[in-house]
């Protein structure tokens, strides 16, 4: 039998979860009353429990499987993909009309992304990695500023170097 120290999870820099907007959220609700109506000829108590558990489970759902986004440990996780802090190279934050932009005509093949309707901001760090074929991540955040304040920071707690920051970088 081994004793070891218990583990105790680490303490994340920033998180933040990336779920729906409130009219999606409303939107996915309707489910329960549709429910109601559907169960209502064989019993309208059972129909209206039902119905209200229905509209409740989606709305859990779609927050619980929202994306997160997570700086802690000397890594940025995103979703379900994550990367060293020390891979990274310049951020841009971008909004309005260069987020638009950014997701839409200026979306690179090259690049990974995780965007979600209904949120502004985007970040877009590019990937120093030579052998990673992807050039950079491109994810929404609803406080793009503190996501790329937040990664500078961790990066230069860690002793990575930063990148210079070209005239074009928009934070």
């Amino acid at each position: 039998m081994h004793s070891s120290a218990p583990a105790t999870p680490p303490t994340a820099r920033y998180r933040e979860r990336l779920s729906p907007s409130l009219w999606a959220l409303v939107s996915a609700a309707v489910c329960g009353p549709m429910v109601a109506l559907v169960l209502a000829p064989l019993d309208s108590v059972v129909g209206l429990l039902a119905g209200i558990a229905v509209g409740a489970l989606v709305v859990a759902g779609l927050i619980a499987m929202s994306p997160v986004i997570e700086i802690s440990d000397g890594r940025l996780r995103v979703g379900r993909a994550n990367i060293e802090l020390g891979y990274l190279g310049e951020i841009e934050t971008l909004t309005g009309d260069d987020a638009r932009q950014a997701r839409g005509p200026g979306l690179s093949p090259a690049s990974w992304h995780l965007l979600r309707g209904g949120i502004d901001g985007v970040v877009r760090v590019a990937v120093e990695d030579e052998d990673d074929p992807v050039t950079h991540w491109v994810f929404s955040s609803r406080t793009p500023v503190r996501v790329a304040a937040v990664i500078r920071s961790a990066r230069a707690a860690a002793g990575s170097p930063a990148p210079e920051a070209s005239p074009s970088a928009k934070d």
